[in-house]
């Protein structure tokens, strides 16, 4: 059995400024990094990591790079692990999105499983995207412990599909916070979950969603 320890990054400068990143590339911010600190405290005393990747994007990388150095190992970039792609989205803060793109909005915000950002890149679409690449990423790594920092939107797709609820339920299941932890188990071709949103270990460092994402 393969095990992926899904990471969201860190608080980053979009997060804490309210807009939305997509593939744009903000960095963390201060409290963005010593998230990343901790959870690679927490991950590299709790799991035998035998790799790590990384979406390309910096808030990601930082993240995973905080648990590559503790282990002297490289990061493995990899496009595929991006956040969606945010259309005319991109860089907007929440409330313009709300103002411009109204009916898009109010999809996102009340069914984001049949989601598009305008002009952007589906929920469905992320779906196969990140799940080809976790599988690709599990088949590189037989029976290995690899670290994977990626986005919230990944990790809430993903989580939708593997608990049984679906792109219909994803309204339903909550976002994981910064610097959170959850497990995929990958055997026999075959993803299990396991642990989700791991955040303990952030104590007071923790960060969660504004309620207009």
């Amino acid at each position: 059995m393969t095990t992926l320890l899904l990471i969201r990054h860190g608080q980053s400068l979009a997060n804490l400024t309210r807009y939305f990143a997509g593939h744009t590339d903000p960095a963390l911010t201060e409290l963005g990094l010593k998230q990343a600190a901790c959870t690679a405290e927490f991950l590299v005393a709790a799991y035998p990591i035998t790799a790590v990747y990384s979406s390309d994007l910096l808030r990601a990388f930082q993240t995973g790079s905080a648990v590559a150095e503790r282990l002297a190992q490289p990061v493995h970039k990899d496009t595929s692990l991006r956040e969606i792609f945010a259309g005319q989205w991109e860089g907007k803060s929440f409330d313009e999105i709300r103002e411009q793109f109204e009916e898009d909005y109010h999809c996102w915000m009340t069914d984001i499983g049949h989601c598009r950002p305008t002009d952007g890149e589906s929920t469905a679409e992320l779906l196969v995207r990140a799940e080809n690449a976790l599988r690709r990423i599990a088949e590189e790594n037989p029976n290995g412990v690899v670290a994977v920092a990626t986005h919230a939107t990944v990790i809430r797709v993903i989580q939708s599909k593997l608990s049984g609820m679906g792109l219909e339920g994803m309204k339903d299941v909550p976002w994981v916070v910064n610097a959170s932890v959850t497990e995929l188990h990958y055997e026999d071709g075959r993803f299990t979950l396991g642990k989700i949103g791991q955040a303990a270990h952030l104590q007071d460092l923790r960060t969660d969603m504004p309620a207009n994402v």
